[in-house]
């Protein structure tokens, strides 16, 4: 049985549906909150609940008093859940597992499909290693995602895209732990290298390497207390 959806739920799709058959795009303005509720025929109110749900995934953007806009979530297959849950020492160690799971298959395939876009995204996205932790918040162009988007496949780009923003507390702690900026950069040309040279067996390899140190340095750190 297809379970029935709340008139906020049904709204919210009518409103994604919407965007989609006007082809509009992150960034781009939506119709006055008044308008946009008279074309959909319910009042302010329940449209309102409607875009906070969209906002909670970003699909929408809700500027105060600018309007209402369309937001990254829209491209999204993938949406993260707004409410994290508290970081634990054991979090942190379940991230770092997870990636070292899924992303050398990811490295390997990017240096079978990179182009010289994704490539030029990459070398872009490697300097960050040379930035100290933000404690706000991740870096805007992550290495391991813009690593992903060398594999041109956009499900993979936001698996890993939405596993990073998922746990970005967690990521942060991580980069704490892991603080060697000049290895962790130096490791990241390496995996570039392979991977602009179509070397997948070693992208693969260098990148396991790369979050097995990741995942050793959590290991010895002590410091990190659950938090409730």
């Amino acid at each position: 049985m297809t379970p029935r959806l709340s008139l906020s739920e049904q709204l919210a799709q009518e409103i994604v549906d919407r965007i989609r058959s006007e082809r509009l795009g992150p960034g781009d303005v939506m119709p006055a909150t008044r308008r946009l509720a008279e074309s959909l025929e319910v009042t302010v109110p329940t449209l309102r609940e409607a875009l906070r749900r969209l906002e909670a995934s970003k699909v929408v953007e809700l500027r105060h008093g600018s309007g209402v806009y369309v937001g990254t979530g829209i491209e999204r297959a993938l949406i993260v859940n707004p409410h994290r849950p508290p970081i634990t020492r054991e979090s942190v160690r379940e991230l770092a597992a997870a990636r070292l799971a899924i992303e050398p298959g990811i490295a390997a395939e990017a240096a079978r499909a990179r182009s010289p876009h994704t490539l030029d995204a990459l070398e872009r996205a490697a300097q960050n290693a040379l930035h100290d932790p933000d404690p706000a918040g991740r870096p805007e162009q992550h290495f391991h995602v813009a690593l992903a988007g060398c594999t041109g496949n956009a499900l993979l780009v936001q698996t890993i895209d939405a596993l990073l923003e998922r746990r970005s507390q967690e990521q942060v702690e991580i980069r704490f732990s892991y603080d060697d900026r000049a290895r962790d950069h130096a490791e990241h040309l390496e995996i570039l290298r392979a991977v602009r040279e179509g070397d997948a067996d070693a992208a693969e390899s260098l990148t396991r390497g790369h979050l097995e140190h990741i995942r050793d340095a959590i290991d010895a750190t002590a410091h990190l207390e659950d938090q409730s």
